[in-house]
């Protein structure tokens, strides 16, 4: 028993923050505390784990079509009426211009090349750095459907997301954990904005 509590214990803390729990949630945890509060976070924080993984290849998916210039796979996997937002300097609205075309397909056309992802429910983080440019990058696409129906978009911008509300009643209604940070953002040189987007 007590073994099976360890391992138990082991996976909610390397996977608590997708469950929505703090480090706090394990201290002084009885199998009573284990059963009625953690393991159903953690129960629901694995089905999730399906549908994350479809939207990344979705997201994934669209990143290679832009590559090799799939004009049919963009329009398939992007909703037609696709909200976009835009955080940094005007002249990085590379995505933009390549979603409607204005970009040149030239070599020196910028390219997103993706170095991080990861999916949170339908929201798909990607990272990614141009170091020529001194311009770090993320993306975070929403798919519902596995149809991409909204991007944003951040440049040079330290991101931090939260999540409003969990699942489980028990957090404090004013805890809004940090469910994935940027980690690029140094990559520039210089000092970059912070943003928390809230989900």
């Amino acid at each position: 028993m007590q073994l099976t509590i360890f391992f138990l214990l082991f996976f909610a803390i390397v996977n608590r923050k997708r469950a929505g729990l703090r480090v706090g949630d394990f201290f002084n945890v009885g199998p009573a505390y284990l059963t009625k509060r953690i393991l159903p976070r953690l129960a629901n924080a694995e089905e999730k784990t399906l549908e994350e993984s479809r939207n990344e290849r979705v997201v994934l998916a669209l990143y290679e079509a832009l590559r090799s210039r799939d004009v049919d796979l963009v329009q398939k996997l992007l909703d037609s009426d696709l909200e976009w937002w835009f955080h940094g300097p005007p002249s990085c609205q590379f995505l933009m211009r390549v979603l409607t075309g204005a970009a040149p397909p030239s070599s020196d056309s910028f390219r997103f090349v993706p170095l991080t992802v990861d999916a949170i429910g339908p929201t798909v983080f990607v990272e990614g750095c141009d170091s020529d440019r001194n311009i770090t990058w993320v993306h975070a696409w929403t798919v519902t459907d596995g149809i991409i129906t909204q991007v944003r978009e951040y440049f040079n911008t330290s991101l931090t997301v939260t999540r409003l509300g969990t699942r489980a009643r028990s957090a404090p209604a004013a805890h809004c954990p940090s469910v994935w940070e940027s980690s690029l953002s140094n990559r520039v040189g210089r000092s970059v904005p912070g943003l928390v987007l809230a989900i």
